[in-house]
């Protein structure tokens, strides 16, 4: 038998209970052994719920039984998950976790840990809920160097601008319509700032190329300023906004990372990845593209990725499953030198005196809009775009990069 202990009964980890019940036979047999919830921590009583039986309210409990093989953390934030998991390692239990703060933050302490005592610290479910990104950067893309990943790794956002994009709403309405739905948070900063999506870019970027991505080190930029004008722009173009978190090996030893709003055409395999879905696009130098889809969120996609680790660690109790992230730094280039196009929408000026500037630009014209207009530049640098933008003044309304 193999003992579990749950730390936090909310969404994902009632989630992570009603899964083990209802596919207990199945999980068993894939983990070889008898998967058993021994207890489940949370500060609140649940009257009625048959979680009374093994609920505890001291962690005390769990860290000083010596029969916990396994520790599920899914209460989130930093403290007192941190404090928590690393006793739980140091005492030679596995940990699971689908907390992304912890992972971006703690990953490669937590990690070596592991390594030293011969067990694990998995967290598929950090990083698209159910999509098995993870797994398959540590283990079914290790024959190839990667050198792009791009996602759209925040499902609240997704929705948001494809509410925007469709019916035509106002940043604030459809904010106020997720928030209903549950979609997004009362405090949604971390999403609709791109805070959320950074974190998981830093995960998905340390295991793709073997090095610690700190997410301070990200430059990140949300969906606040994007408008239904912005989404017209779009369409007239054949294109979709979408918020993109992204890294790129750029020639031999160079890096850069972001998240930021990208126009995206039709022939991205990111293009129609709609409402609250995820989608992560990897290109490696041998297998070419690779694209993952699925829920990126939810109560039982995300738990069924956190009980896919705890079969992985029930098969592995005394064994490391080896990890491609080191606690060496990977440093970024500078924003300045990153290149791409960028679509500028300008009012008070000529087309002549953008070109100019910039040179011969593509332009885009709305009926809808008068007095105003865009153009997507051509393909610079960004410290280049910012010296040359500087010119045009008070004129610029809004710029969006164009992924390429």
């Amino acid at each position: 038998m193999v003992n579990i202990a749950v730390l936090g009964y909310g969404t994902v980890g009632s989630g992570v209970v009603e899964v083990i019940n209802t596919n207990h036979k199945s999980i068993n047999k894939r983990a070889g052994d008898d998967i058993h919830i021994k207890y489940v921590l949370d500060l609140r009583d649940f009257p009625g719920d048959p979680v009374e039986d093994v609920l505890v309210h001291d962690y005390e409990v769990i860290a000083n039984d010596p029969e916990v093989d396994i520790v599920v953390e899914v209460m989130g934030g930093i403290e007192p998950a941190y404090t928590f998991v690393k006793r739980a390692l140091l005492s030679g239990k596995s940990v699971c976790t689908s907390n992304k703060a912890l992972v971006a933050k703690h990953g490669p302490e937590l990690m070596e840990i592991a390594r030293e005592r011969d067990i694990n610290f998995l967290f598929e479910a950090s990083c698209g809920g159910g999509i098995p990104i993870i797994r398959a950067l540590n283990s079914s893309l290790t024959a190839d160097e990667i050198d792009e990943i791009t996602g759209i790794l925040n499902g609240t956002t997704n929705y948001m601008l494809y509410k925007m994009s469709t019916e035509g709403c106002e940043f604030d309405t459809v904010l106020k319509e997720a928030q209903a739905k549950g979609y997004a948070e009362a405090d949604p900063t971390a999403d609709v700032e791109g805070y959320d999506a950074c974190r998981k870019i830093a995960i998905l970027s340390s295991l793709a190329y073997g090095r610690f991505l700190n997410y301070e080190d990200i430059y990140t930029e949300g969906i606040a300023k994007i408008t239904p004008e912005d989404m017209e722009y779009a369409k007239e173009l054949g294109m979709t906004i979408k918020l993109l978190a992204t890294s790129r090996r750029v020639g031999d030893g160079s890096f850069y990372a972001m998240v930021a709003p990208f126009l995206l055409g039709q022939n991205s395999p990111l293009f129609s990845v709609n409402d609250v879905f995820n989608g992560v696009f990897v290109h490696g130098n041998v297998l070419g593209d690779a694209m993952f889809y699925g829920s990126g969120a939810g109560k039982l996609p995300t738990a069924s990725a956190v009980v896919a680790d705890v079969v992985d660690e029930a098969k592995h109790l005394h064994r490391n499953i080896m990890t491609n992230w080191s606690s060496h730094p990977l440093c970024l280039m500078d924003m300045k030198e990153v290149a791409g196009r960028f679509f500028v929408r300008v009012k008070g000026t000529t087309v002549d005196q953008v070109e100019a500037v910039f040179g011969k630009v593509e332009i885009v014209n709305l009926k809808q809009l008068p007095g105003e207009f865009a153009f997507i530049t051509s393909h610079m640098k960004q410290g280049e775009y910012m010296d040359k933008i500087s010119a045009l003044g008070d004129s610029v309304l809004t710029m969006i990069r164009v992924k390429d």
